[in-house]
């Protein structure tokens, strides 16, 4: 059967000699692996730029049951992306975004609110006007609240937790810097030492892993890290 939606790429591979295995987060049925075949051809024809991550496309797709992987009947760009793929620190972002993603939800999942989340989070980072230092901060701390285990305060991200890694000195300015993250979000100006801001996004992952049972680092982590100085 046939259906539309809207999707937004979270990564892909290689297969075969021309072929791709694409995964993407759609908003009306949920994260779905699709075969692409011949996008990775040389010259004019080749459609791979379609398929990098955080693409967000407009789909026309066969939604079979009991399938494993799905087939696309149409796929097109909704939204062009003016920085990302050209900015060094937008694409370690966007890596760092569907790294974390792909680690959080399952095949098959389906959330129209986190969907729409990412969306917006993508838009964002693809403004020239965009603060990238609270970012990844501001990425972790939503992404709790749409899979269901963000604490109900700002203080629950401190203690609701294996490990406490701030001591009473520190635990002032972060939970002041953490108050504004969740009202401000992505326009947050916060201003805080580099240090304080990169233990706060360790400790976010560990939040995170916690409820996700995924203890391996992430890849991406020593990159984000430095863009956060």
């Amino acid at each position: 059967m046939l259906k539309k939606t809207a999707g937004i790429v979270l990564n892909y591979l290689r297969y075969g000699d021309t072929s791709i295995i694409v995964k993407i987060f759609t908003r009306e049925l949920g994260l779905k692996s699709y075969l692409v075949n011949g996008v990775r051809t040389q010259g004019k024809g080749s459609k791979i730029a379609l398929y990098q991550p955080l693409t967000m496309l407009d789909l026309v797709v066969y939604d079979k049951e009991n399938a494993g992987l799905q087939r696309i009947s149409e796929a097109k760009i909704v939204h062009p992306h003016r920085l990302i793929p050209f900015d060094f620190a937008r694409t370690s972002i966007a890596l760092f975004m569907t790294e974390v993603i792909n680690r959080s939800i399952y095949e098959g999942y389906q959330n129209e609110w986190l969907f729409d989340f990412l969306e917006e989070s993508v838009l964002v980072l693809d403004r020239q006007e965009s603060t990238l230092g609270h970012f990844p901060l501001v990425f972790l701390l939503e992404k709790a609240k749409y899979l269901g285990f963000a604490p109900e305060s700002s203080e629950g991200f401190l203690v609701e937790t294996v490990n406490h890694p701030f001591p009473p000195e520190e635990i002032g300015l972060t939970l002041e810097y953490l108050e504004d993250l969740l009202s401000r979000r992505y326009e947050s100006q916060y201003r805080i030492p580099v240090m304080l801001r990169r233990k706060l996004l360790d400790h976010l992952l560990e939040f995170h892993s916690e409820h996700l049972d995924n203890p391996s680092p992430l890849k991406s982590l020593p990159i984000i890290r430095q863009l956060m100085g």
